[in-house]
């Protein structure tokens, strides 16, 4: 099945969130986390993560991770990423308590979607401090896709990982995986990079998120999806297609925030004060521009298509 006709059965299959202005989301993927070992691409970022995860806790925002938020394609175990990570997974654990977090698989994190994964690992956590397991995402639900719909003017917004774009790592996911665990990990470690990553490859980017875009353009329909790990947020007319980035970039983090009816594209990093003392900052580097000017571009879109 081709990435059109994925998009368009995730489009009418998907569960549906409904939102209004005074719903805050905020949208990340490919955290990649990791074993916490010298291939955990995750580790140098953790802190900004949970600093940015304090924040979006602390001011009511409802969290969805869009795919890969597990680099099971490296590491066996889903335990033992857990473990190496305790204090985010009990940070996402406090949204969940709260019915404000919902999980979306990717490629690397796709066995999660299978009931056993979800039984043996994600139910419960040990929590060093009582000496006991306490209950992490009890019958959570790992989702491919969700709709969310915006009440005021009744549109809707389509929340995937996007790896239905990427042949390799979609119908050929188990080869791709091998290879990553065996020939890629090892090689990554001294330096060679992996051609087949999206992540990495330029081409392999551009592919992916030409067929997003044209997609988005067919379909009238805005789209927020990770996989690229390159951030996309267009300009109102071009298309609508959006992408929150991800959680591995060298010195940053990046996600997308719908607040008060408008979206935004948000960096995390960390700044120097004027005391010279470091501070982790929130940075709005795109937008914020009204979803209904978006939606409302949606028209123009199939005029501007069908002109070529």
């Amino acid at each position: 099945m081709g990435v059109a006709k994925k998009l368009s059965k995730l489009l009418h299959e998907s569960k549906e969130l409904t939102f209004d202005d005074s719903t805050k989301i905020v949208l990340f993927s490919d955290c990649h986390r990791g074993d916490n070992s010298r291939s955990d691409n995750f580790a140098k970022n953790k802190n900004l993560y949970l600093a940015a995860l304090k924040y979006y806790l602390e001011n009511n925002y409802t969290y969805i991770e869009i795919g890969d938020g597990d680099e099971l394609w490296e590491v066996k175990s889903l335990r033992k990423i857990i473990d190496n990570h305790q204090d985010v997974f009990k940070l996402l654990s406090e949204f969940y308590a709260n019915n404000r977090l919902y999980m979306l698989f990717g490629n690397h994190d796709i066995i999660k979607k299978e009931k056993h994964i979800k039984d043996e690992f994600l139910q419960t956590i040990y929590d060093n401090e009582e000496k006991k397991y306490v209950p992490l995402f009890p019958h959570i639900k790992i989702y491919e896709g969700l709709i969310l719909r915006y009440k005021k003017t009744n549109d809707t917004i389509l929340v995937t990982h996007g790896h239905q774009g990427d042949f390799l790592n979609d119908a050929f996911w188990r080869v791709t995986c091998f290879l990553v665990r065996y020939v890629w990990k090892p090689l990554e470690l001294i330096g060679i990079r992996n051609p087949m990553s999206t992540a990495t490859n330029g081409n392999k980017q551009k592919t992916v998120e030409k067929k997003l875009i044209s997609w988005t353009i067919k379909n009238q329909q805005m789209l927020i999806a990770g996989h690229t790990h390159r951030a996309v947020f267009p300009k109102v007319g071009n298309h609508l297609y959006f992408n929150d980035g991800c959680c591995t970039h060298l010195r940053y983090i990046t996600c997308i925030e719908i607040e008060n009816g408008f979206i935004s594209l948000v960096k995390w990093d960390v700044k120097v004060s004027e005391n010279r003392s470091l501070h982790v900052d929130r940075e709005i580097i795109a937008g914020p521009i009204k979803l209904r000017d978006f939606f409302d571009s949606k028209s123009k879109l199939k005029i501007k298509r069908s002109k070529k």
